[in-house]
């Protein structure tokens, strides 16, 4: 499947010490970044946490985070951490010794000082089963969203693949149309100024015409690359560089075509393939 860069998921559980909840947020990127928003007491979660999300994410910004609401009631054994204290009470006088008139730290101030009180019950080796737990199953309705939303790229992106291939064909009939005019009107013009307009001179000027204005090539590896773009897409998997690729190969050519034009209706397909092509290369940012 096609899954987008873009999703969204967020999910809660109830532990007997309080609430968890996880969100999982992601935008588009070149290459995956996660960042994580984690309360003190699971900091250590972190390196768990993140080859949990690289064994399925590839591409895009994520920011994963989890929050924790303790139950009010709920009477947990404290300790005391002792060592952070030292540290909080040297840095106090520190901070004294350079600027008198600062205050020192209350006895509330300490006690509200994140680490200083941490609970048995709250350690991070009994709660690591239950937070894996729940980011696993946000990180399934995660990457079904993205999923979900990469479908809808993948739908978009055929549709516009389509009006490609119509206005491609569009092309091809008008060069011969083209040339069979500029016969015409060379003809006509070495009669008015009573030039002798003999075969030769004018087989002449009509392949220098042609070649100046023949986009077969460029109309060739347009209809190749268009058949690449719809094969990765219904192939699925991991697209988004590739996909990328061929938005720059298609746009090259477009360019070419519209470069050769010495008619309206030519250099107006060409502004058209250039736009169709710019909105694909729009949505392919999007896919991983």
């Amino acid at each position: 499947m096609i899954a987008s860069m873009t999703g969204y998921a967020v999910m809660s559980r109830e532990i007997p010490e309080g609430s968890l909840t996880l969100e999982l947020r992601s935008v588009n990127n070149r290459y995956l970044d996660i960042q994580f928003r984690l309360p003190d007491e699971f900091r250590l979660l972190e390196p768990a946490m993140r080859e949990l999300l690289n064994t399925q994410l590839k591409r895009g910004k994520v920011d994963c985070r989890l929050t924790f609401i303790p139950y009010a009631n709920t009477d947990l054994p404290q300790k005391f951490n002792e060592q952070l204290l030292n540290k909080l009470l040297e840095l106090n006088n520190a901070v004294k010794s350079a600027l008198s008139d600062a205050k020192s730290l209350t006895v509330a101030d300490i006690l509200r000082w994140p680490g200083i009180l941490s609970s048995d019950t709250l350690s991070t080796t009994v709660l690591h089963e239950s937070c894996m737990e729940l980011l696993q199953a946000t990180l399934n309705e995660f990457t079904a969203t993205r999923v979900r939303e990469g479908e809808k790229l993948k739908n978009a992106l055929l549709e516009r693949l389509r009006q490609l291939r119509q206005l491609t064909t569009e092309l091809s009939p008008r060069i011969p149309m083209l040339l069979a005019n500029f016969q015409e009107k060379l003809v006509a013009r070495l009669q008015e100024a009573k030039i002798d307009g003999n075969d030769e001179r004018i087989r002449q000027e009509l392949i220098l015409f042609a070649s100046k204005i023949d986009i077969d090539e460029e109309l060739s590896r347009l209809q190749t690359h268009l058949d690449e773009v719809e094969h990765t897409l219904l192939k699925g998997g991991r697209a988004g560089k590739r996909l990328d690729f061929l938005m720059q190969e298609l746009n090259r050519e477009a360019n070419t075509v519209g470069s050769k034009s010495v008619d309206a209706e030519v250099s107006k397909i060409s502004v058209e393939l250039k736009v169709l092509i710019e909105q694909m290369r729009e949505q392919v940012q999007n896919i991983e």
